[in-house]
């Protein structure tokens, strides 16, 4: 398990560009609409969900974190025309769509050993979970059970994120009771489908509002990745 502090709100803005620049696009507003509705783009969106959802109902099956609130962003992004300088592959394709997921659980922050055990724990049977009792999750477990120290280090901040490939678990800062180190709410952004899904569930939950149910809050961040692509070329992926 490895920590990285790594918020989800530039993630969120970069989904939520649907075109580079208004001038150098690859294809009109109109096309990128057709293109990110077509049935491809809807089965392979629809897969892609359901794949990040599951992921999100690991969590809450098996370990001690409960389910409160789900934010999808799925964005389709334009590519460019030309890029002459900083190629970064964005001339190369029409439209290129991916998929932000961000769950809020609510914890117990009495109990912090036992539900990062359990998450340690549901990682070493669950692929979907891929966090486990390595040597970085022994150390944290360690720290929470209060047998071991800060594995960020001596006089460091509190651990409050780890992050591995396939996601971010980032929960609120429960020893040095730092207000400024709590998960933030989620940003509201348009809702403009095809090009643009923007989806709260339940459209009533707040982080806040879990915060003050369950004592703490735990924020798990998925991407899909580029889940379709439509190249210059005609060619799919």
């Amino acid at each position: 398990m490895k920590s990285m502090a790594k918020g989800g709100l530039a993630v969120l803005l970069l989904l939520a560009m649907t075109a580079c620049s208004s001038g150098n696009r690859a294809v009109s507003p109109k096309e990128a609409r057709r293109l990110a509705s077509s049935r491809q783009a809807v089965e392979a969106r629809q897969q892609a969900e359901q794949k990040l959802r599951k992921v999100v109902r690991a969590y809450a099956d098996r370990t001690r974190l409960s389910l409160g609130l789900v934010v999808v962003l799925d964005a389709c992004q334009t590519g460019l025309r030309k890029q002459a300088f900083f190629q970064d592959g964005s001339d190369t394709y029409k439209i290129a769509c991916s998929m932000h997921v961000t769950a809020y659980y609510g914890a117990d922050p009495h109990h912090m050993g036992d539900v990062i055990d359990s998450i340690l724990t549901a990682g070493e049977s669950d692929p979907q979970i891929p966090f486990t009792h390595d040597d970085d999750g022994r150390r944290l477990l360690a720290y929470y059970r209060g047998k071991g120290p800060n594995p960020n280090g001596p006089g460091a901040l509190e651990p409050s994120d780890a992050f591995v490939r396939e996601g971010t678990l980032t929960w609120d800062s429960v020893r040095d009771h730092n207000p400024r180190r709590l998960v933030e709410e989620p940003l509201t952004l348009k809702n403009d489908p095809p090009v643009q899904r923007f989806l709260r569930e339940p459209s009533s939950a707040t982080v806040s509002g879990l915060r003050k149910k369950y004592g703490m809050v735990f924020r798990l961040e998925l991407d899909s990745g580029d889940y379709y692509k439509v190249y210059k070329s005609g060619r799919n992926s």
